[in-house]
């Protein structure tokens, strides 16, 4: 009697076996194959090194890597653009694949999704900037453009942005194209510190989480100053740490380093520091104050809601290389986005740190 409870149990164990098999294949090809990011951004499958070869990402990651285990690297000026260009190769498929077209936190907002809190956030710019149709808006570190065509969609000014990514000039200009807003959107390869743009050709300027990179903040400050029309405005969201900030805690430097060498940072600055320097370059400061500060909802909470997420892309990533889809050295940098966000968190959570210190700044009239 076992024997024949065992033999006409089998088919349907088998039975079992295949159907938890082709669920978990339906699983894979659903994440691999059909998941993009937030916006209509990279699939799984499409994820590489930006302008790097296959066979580059690898040996460009460990390069990256030891701009921070030298010191005095990372504290040369002239090294620091080739640094970034790097790491935006590195990072802009995971970003946009992952996160979405908007490389920017946002304050949580109730009720509201991801995406449509970071779409308030890059409309809070263009109110700022008091933007109109026919105006002419300069994005200093566009990335792959989302912030852009939120604000160009939502106000009708024409924004020309500027990226020291090729890759991330021909993704700016494919979402544009698809978005419908080519005749309003412009992007320009080149570096904020050495723009290609006349003096006061700008009716307004803004940044997003994007100064932060420069080696010198009073060059790119100098530089949005000069190709701005006198009596206009500058809206830019500053990564800082804040005054809860001690220098002389090791947790707090350790979680400020982290966050640099995850996102290419040449040193944070002070809250302090980009007020006394807007100054010094000229202009006036109108506002300047943390927009993560109660009643605002933590910036952060994304990154903690999100870790099975970078769990489960980790894995989908890992398999993608194993199969030769991927290529090597992209699971590396996934990892380093990993333990990026971990600091992040926690720069977030202590206070120490935030990605959105905002400064409205006017260039004087003549």
């Amino acid at each position: 009697m076992e024997v024949l409870e065992a033999t006409t149990g089998t088919p349907w164990m088998a039975w079992g076996a295949v159907g938890l098999a082709g669920l978990v294949a339906v699983g894979v090809y659903y994440l691999i194959f059909s998941v993009p990011a937030e916006q209509q951004g990279k699939r799984a499958v499409e994820l590489g090194g930006g302008s790097l070869g296959r066979e580059q990402v690898a040996d460009n990651y460990k390069e990256y890597a030891t701009f921070f285990k030298k010191p005095k690297e990372i504290e040369k000026a002239d090294n620091v653009p080739k640094l970034v260009d790097t790491f935006y190769n590195l990072v802009t498929d995971i970003y946009e694949w992952g996160w979405g077209q908007s490389f920017h936190f946002s304050p949580d907002v109730h009720g509201k999704s991801h995406r449509e809190a970071t779409r308030l956030h890059e409309v809070k710019v263009a109110e700022l900037l008091k933007l109109k149709s026919g105006m002419k808006v300069l994005d200093a570190g566009c990335g792959v453009g989302g912030p852009m065509r939120a604000i160009a969609a939502h106000s009708g000014s024409k924004v020309v942005g500027i990226t020291i990514n090729d890759y991330q000039v021909a993704r700016a200009r494919s979402h544009n194209k698809k978005a419908g807003l080519d005749p309003q959107c412009e992007v320009v390869c080149g570096d904020f510190l050495h723009m290609p743009f006349p003096d006061n050709s700008f009716d307004a300027a803004y940044s997003i989480e994007a100064t932060c990179h420069a080696p010198v903040l009073n060059e790119v400050y100098q530089e949005i100053y000069r190709v701005l029309k006198p009596g206009q405005l500058y809206v830019t969201y500053e990564w800082v740490t804040t005054p809860k900030y001690r220098a002389e805690n090791k947790e707090h430097v350790e979680i400020i380093h982290g966050i640099e060498i995850g996102n290419a940072l040449p040193g944070l600055r002070s809250f302090a520091q980009i007020e006394e320097i807007a100054k010094e370059v000229g202009f006036e400061v109108l506002q300047n104050y943390d927009l993560a500060l109660p009643p605002a909802s933590p910036w952060w909470k994304r990154l903690k809601m999100g870790r099975v997420a970078w769990y489960r892309n980790h894995l989908v990533i890992a398999f993608l290389t194993f199969l030769g889809i991927a290529p090597q050295g992209v699971v590396d940098v996934h990892e380093m986005l990993f333990k990026t966000a971990a600091f992040l968190t926690k720069g977030g959570e202590t206070g120490i740190f935030t990605p959105m210190h905002l400064l409205v700044l006017r260039k004087p009239a003549e």
